[in-house]
């Protein structure tokens, strides 16, 4: 059981960290400012998410 809990953690935490590598890459290629590429990585999947609903779809 254990070793279920801490794939699990492994696996959260990886994708929190993908996403706010994401949300800040698309952040800077965006607005080329570091300041809100880091405010961006820090809502991470939620930036991400508001991205592609409001600029991809044009």
């Amino acid at each position: 059981m254990a070793n279920n809990n801490q794939m699990a953690a492994t696996s959260i935490k990886a994708g929190i960290s993908f996403g706010s590598c994401l949300a800040m890459i698309i952040s800077y290629t965006a607005w080329k400012s570091i300041f809100w590429a880091v405010v961006h990585g820090i809502c991470s999947w939620g930036y991400v998410i508001y991205y592609v609903i409001k600029y991809y779809n044009t």
